[in-house]
């Protein structure tokens, strides 16, 4: 396992492309799960411009500050390990870079923000409808679900689709902050194209206050809360 990790290191792509961090969220780094869940989001990113993988445990100020936005991966069924460590993920309350969470990210990020999860078991295909019109998707379509809870929008996040059970996608009413409970890297994957391409070349660009993010932070400033 530790050899197929090494084989995607920092990879550059296209010239003067920004770097896209893509975080495992899998309980363990050498999780059977990377290959379902993270491997093919960094073949994504390594195929559109310059891409780094860390574990969500070996995240460092560094990788967040030299990428220009950020994936946070899915997991397993059984997997909530991010869910107990909301800790870690303190540095998304002030991130002021593109960020998309799948499922379980979108669950963590829900929980940075002080959203309420709520139980909703789904399993195979399931129908999705777009609520709000958005950059990623639109209309209605079919998607791969696997998860247990779902997230409710706050004064923060709208939603912008759901199934006939649940919220299945969520918008930071503010910032690039996007979430889908469904999986797109196993059937949609399009829609992963979409948030890559639309911020590749921003540098942290808002596109709500049209302005540039420069603020650098370090996690450190996190741990001792």
């Amino acid at each position: 396992m530790e050899r197929r990790l090494r084989s995607f290191p920092d990879k550059e792509g296209k010239i003067g492309a920004k770097m896209i961090l893509v975080v495992d969220m899998n309980c363990r780094k050498d999780s059977l799960g990377f290959y379902e869940f993270v491997l093919p989001l960094v073949t994504l990113t390594s195929e559109s411009g310059k891409s780094r993988v860390r574990h969500f445990t070996e995240l460092t100020s560094a990788d967040i500050n030299e990428c220009s936005s950020i994936i946070l991966s899915g997991t397993p069924l059984k997997d909530n390990a991010t869910l107990s460590q909301p800790e870690k993920f303190e540095w998304i309350k002030t991130l002021e870079k593109p960020l998309l969470g799948i499922c379980a990210g979108m669950q963590t990020i829900g929980l940075a923000f002080n959203l309420a999860l709520i139980r909703c078991l789904a399993i195979g295909m399931t129908q999705i409808t777009t609520l709000k019109p958005n950059p990623l998707f639109s209309g209605k379509f079919k998607a791969y679900a696997l998860h247990n809870f779902s997230v409710i929008p706050s004064n923060e996040f709208e939603a912008l689709a759901e199934s006939k059970q649940c919220v299945h996608a969520l918008k930071h009413k503010q910032r690039d902050i996007y979430c889908v409970l469904f999986h797109p890297e196993a059937r949609n994957k399009e829609i992963i194209e979409r948030f890559i391409h639309m911020f590749r070349a921003t540098e942290g660009y808002n596109t709500h206050t049209n302005q540039k993010s420069i603020r650098r932070f370090s996690l450190g400033d996190w741990v001792s809360r």
